[in-house]
């Protein structure tokens, strides 16, 4: 994969960088901040759940301190909450990152799949590819966060794919880039099916048909520039940019970056 030397500037501040890996721990210290300021936090997840009644609070991770050298992101997540999330989202809170991993679905066709977010969830007609903010369920037993395990997870949970449905990574494994968007950092792990586009799509929208409560209530292709729709956020339209500059096949990829 190409190293950090890839990263160049898309949509203002945003940044597509090509990764060799992640390396990220959990800080034993949790989140002082959201501690200090949790009464004011729970009148504000309070006030959306009003507006929203779906929405639930969990245990999850945000980044704190972290550094990328040698093409590998590295850092230290720190223990917090749904809530708290939301508070930091709402109030432009510079402490910490919102870093996530994301599973960029493509069709062995090169069709990039992406789901748009149902009415009930926190970004409702959102489009996105299947994601998931860390959680407790992401530590391994030795203190890792292991966001690659997040993503086969999310996209297991949101769209009914496992590892059989994919096909195998090429040599240097499967290519991974940062969307480094001000506090949000986007992990995008590119994983190819063994089914092309259109297939792949019918085959995603017969699994949320089947569900009682999907997370996602449409299934969106992706080829070119003419279908990027504006309800995808913008680190979701830097990243597709920079992936099809280099032609959009599924070989060359790797070498994509970002038209200055």
């Amino acid at each position: 994969m190409p190293g950090v030397n890839a990263a160049v500037a898309a949509d203002g501040d945003i940044r597509v960088v090509a990764l060799a890996g992640l390396a990220f721990r959990v800080d034993p210290e949790p989140w002082a901040l959201a501690d200090e300021r949790r009464v004011e936090i729970e009148a504000h997840f309070a006030r959306l759940k009003q507006a929203n009644p779906h929405l639930w609070n969990g245990a999850i991770l945000m980044l704190g301190a972290h550094d990328l050298a040698g093409g590998v992101l590295s850092g230290r997540y720190k223990r917090t909450d749904f809530a708290s999330l939301l508070w930091w989202r709402d109030h432009g809170c510079p402490e910490l990152c919102n870093a996530f991993g994301m599973g960029a679905l493509r069709g062995s066709d090169g069709a990039f799949v992406l789901g748009r977010m149902a009415p009930w969830t926190a970004n409702a007609g959102r489009i996105y590819f299947a994601a998931g903010t860390p959680d407790l369920g992401d530590i391994t037993t030795d203190g890792r966060v292991d966001i690659d395990g997040s993503v086969l997870r999310e996209i297991e949970e949101e769209v009914g794919l496992t590892a059989a449905d994919f096909l195998p990574p090429p040599e240097g494994g499967r290519a991974l880039h940062g969307v480094f968007a001000g506090r949000r950092i986007a992990l995008m792990r590119e994983i190819v099916t063994r089914l092309p586009g259109e297939e792949l799509a019918a085959r995603l929208r017969e699994h949320l048909a089947a569900q009682k409560r999907a997370e996602l209530d449409a299934i969106i292709l992706a080829r070119s520039p003419a279908d990027i729709d504006p309800a995808m956020p913008d680190f979701i339209r830097a990243y597709l940019h920079a992936r099809w500059s280099a032609g959009g096949g599924i070989a060359d990829v790797d070498n994509a970056v970002m038209p200055a």
